[in-house]
């Protein structure tokens, strides 16, 4: 073996020995997704190598999807974990618990959502709300949550009741369903506040004059999650009567995830995510009224 071979191969042990480290603290929880890596300087300075092995040792870990905006002039951060199973779309109920639970990471927290009445958004919350009331989670210092719902006197396409789209209950059942939820969401997220968890929080309801076909939510302008309502046919109680209605149920429909952060696919998927959060923005400072919420 060369001079020139020995030192090749002294240089991977080394890009070996920072690599196995990293991966050790990644693997081992040290290291969170999303958290940020020490700076190439810290890292010359701790494992005692040239910026050239840490750089490598680097580049090695992003290969293995374990590291995200490497090379880009800050440190790298943890990428979030990817597998066949969660690469395909998830129920929406699991697939939003899951990535609320990551934006809930960030100092300061925004969520915006349209949807039909809030029901998977408040589930998805629950879980991280809990983590931080029992200390589980580090809390934020702040969350802003701006929701879009359908406006209560607005003529919906769905609900409707079967054989007389005329009959109001269905719209006025959706209503209540509606307020039962944006209360509780409402409250759960005022609570942090109350219980001087979160410094600041900031929840609005306001109505549109739409039929919401489909269910969107944009986290911390970076992610924007998407699902489609379909519309089934549903035995109701309501008022101690049955009603068969077309209605849609959303808690299970499977949502689509883009992201403009570290785990984002290519440029359509920040492209989608800024479109959504203008689209978003439209509907909220053009046509959306106060929401009517009894407390």
């Amino acid at each position: 073996m060369d001079k020139g071979d020995r030192v090749k191969q002294g240089t991977q042990s080394r890009r070996d020995q920072v690599a196995d480290a990293l991966r050790t603290r990644i693997q081992s929880g040290d290291l969170l997704p999303g958290d940020s890596l020490p700076t190439q300087k810290a890292l010359m300075e701790e494992f005692d190598v040239e910026r050239g092995v840490v750089r490598k040792a680097l580049d090695l870990l992003k290969r293995e999807q374990l590291l995200a905006d490497v090379g880009r002039g800050s440190p790298p951060r943890v990428a979030e974990p990817r597998s066949p199973d969660t690469e395909a779309p998830r129920a929406a109920g699991v697939e939003l618990a899951d990535r609320i639970k990551l934006a809930f990471r960030a100092p300061h927290v925004t969520l915006d959502a349209l949807n039909l009445t809030t029901e998977t958004l408040t589930q998805a919350l629950a879980p991280t709300v809990m983590r931080i009331a029992t200390g589980e989670q580090r809390a934020p210092a702040s969350i802003t949550a701006r929701i879009l719902v359908p406006s209560p006197d607005a003529q919906l396409a769905i609900p409707q009741l079967i054989g007389d789209p005329t009959d109001d209950r269905p719209l006025q059942r959706l209503h209540d369903l509606v307020e039962l939820h944006a209360r509780s969401l409402h409250h759960t997220l005022r609570n942090l506040r109350e219980r001087n968890l979160v410094p600041k929080v900031s929840v609005e309801v306001r109505g549109v004059p739409l039929t919401p076909t489909s269910k969107l939510y944009v986290l911390n302008d970076t992610e924007a999650l998407m699902g489609y309502y379909r519309v089934l046919r549903r035995e109701v109680e309501y008022k101690n009567e049955m009603m068969a209605i077309h209605d849609v149920l959303g808690l299970n429909a499977p949502l689509f995830h883009y992201s403009s952060g570290p785990d984002s696919r290519d440029e359509h998927d920040a492209a989608f995510v800024e479109h959504s959060r203008m689209w978003f923005e439209s509907l909220w400072t053009s046509i959306a009224v106060p929401y009517p919420i009894g407390y």
